[in-house]
Parts: structure tokens; C-alpha cells; sequence
């Protein structure tokens, strides 16, 4: 499962996430924020159950402030789903896996 999520950067946003043909789940994280540790393998799970229909992607906010900035992202994690290069989903803290899949289930 591991390697299912992709690492983008404020560079390679605009073409892995707002040029993507399907939806795309972005991760908005930082390596010292305890949740989003908990999220991960969640994510990891969904990324490759689900990679048919969504894409999961992870941004590192520390490392890539102007994206996270630009999207207003004020407390992590924060998940959002962009599609057609638009944020369509924002969904905010850890969730167990089931209850993101719940809230994923127009995009998987």
C-alpha cells in the first residue's frame, strides 16, 4: 500500500492537482501535527482502494506555504478535493477510515 500517494509541491500543483481529469484529494500537512501523522495510513488505504476514481496527493504546508496560503488553509490536517481545478470537498481533522470514505463517497 505504501507509495499510493503522491508528494506535490507549490511548483507541481497547477499540474498534478488543478490539471488533473479526476478528482483530486490533497492532504494539507506538516510533519510536526500529531493527526495528520493518524491520517496517513488512511489515506495511503484509500489512495490505493480507490485510485481508479480519485488521486491522493499530500502537501507539506511548511515546505509549500504559497499554495496553502492561496487555499486559505488554516489548521491541518485539512483534506480538500479538487476537481476541474476547483475545491469541491473540505473536510477538516482525523477522521477514521470509514467516515472519510463516507464523506468521499461521491468521488470513489
Amino acid at each position: 500500500m505504501a507509495g499510493s500517494t503522491k508528494v506535490v509541491t507549490d511548483a507541481s500543483f497547477e499540474d498534478e492537482v488543478l490539471k488533473s481529469d479526476k478528482p483530486v484529494l490533497v492532504d494539507f500537512w506538516a510533519e510536526w501535527c500529531g493527526p495528520c501523522k493518524l491520517v496517513s495510513p488512511v489515506l495511503e488505504a484509500i489512495a490505493a482502494e480507490h485510485s481508479d476514481a480519485i488521486s491522493v496527493v499530500k502537501l507539506n504546508i511548511d515546505e509549500n506555504p504559497e499554495t496553502a496560503s492561496k487555499y486559505g488553509i488554516m489548521s491541518i490536517p485539512t483534506m480538500s478535493v479538487y476537481r476541474n481545478g476547483e475545491v469541491v470537498k473540505t473536510i477538516v481533522g482525523a477522521k477514521p477510515k470509514n467516515a472519510l470514505e463516507r464523506d468521499l463517497a461521491e468521488f470513489i
